[in-house]
């Protein structure tokens, strides 16, 4: 597909790791920054991304929402970047991509609001519990750099992304092998680039 790339975002938002894989990919692409409130609820966006929040991507007629899709759909149609592993090592991509972005959002999103699950709750809970998700992934990326496979995937930048915030917020413990993993790959030149963009465009708006 040859059609424009736009994406919809807020530089204090999720789009921050769209962003970065938009970098990633390396092919031109135009962003539309949105307000909180009015903006992103106006009719115009909505008919775009019927929630109402960011980001969302725009291909040509494609609409895509949520960033992990947004993550895999950009590997996806853009395969020379090089961010989607061979075929046969897609169930450990796809694994961690969609665990980052189901039970781990889910377990802190609880969490940060103050909700426990209730005595016995965690056979029923899909995240089972917040302690129990952590130590999952710590053995996930503990002594390896990439999740699937041997080079950096889409899956690493999501879950990268992810733990990142979590430890930048305070929301995850900072354990040895979080803090080595993010900050592998959160040095990548696209990494760097992304987050000085939208710096530079969150001291813009304030």
């Amino acid at each position: 597909m040859s059609e424009d790339l736009v994406f919809y975002t807020n530089p204090m938002s999720r789009g921050r790791t769209v962003r970065w894989m938009l970098e990633e990919v390396g092919r031109p692409y135009r962003a539309e920054t949105l307000g909180y409130g009015p903006e992103m609820k106006s009719p115009a966006y909505l008919a775009i991304n019927p929630m109402g929040k960011v980001p969302a991507l725009v291909h040509g007629k494609t609409v895509v929402t949520e960033v992990a899709a947004i993550c895999a759909y950009l590997a996806d149609a853009f395969p020379e970047a090089g961010l989607a592993p061979p075929t046969h090592e897609r169930g450990a991509y796809y694994r961690w991509l969609f665990y980052a972005s189901g039970p781990l959002e889910q377990a802190w999103t609880n969490k940060s609001f103050g909700f426990e699950l209730p005595e016995g709750g965690s056979g029923r809970a899909g995240y089972g519990g917040f302690e129990q998700v952590l130590d999952c992934l710590e053995g996930v990326v503990s002594g390896r750099d990439y999740v699937a496979g041997e080079r950096f995937s889409a899956a690493d930048l999501y879950l990268a992304a992810q733990l990142g915030f979590g430890l930048r917020f305070g929301m995850i413990d900072k354990r040895p092998e979080f803090v080595r993993y993010v900050g592998l790959h959160m040095s990548r030149p696209a990494a760097v680039r992304a987050g000085q963009i939208d710096e530079a465009a969150s001291a813009q708006k304030a």
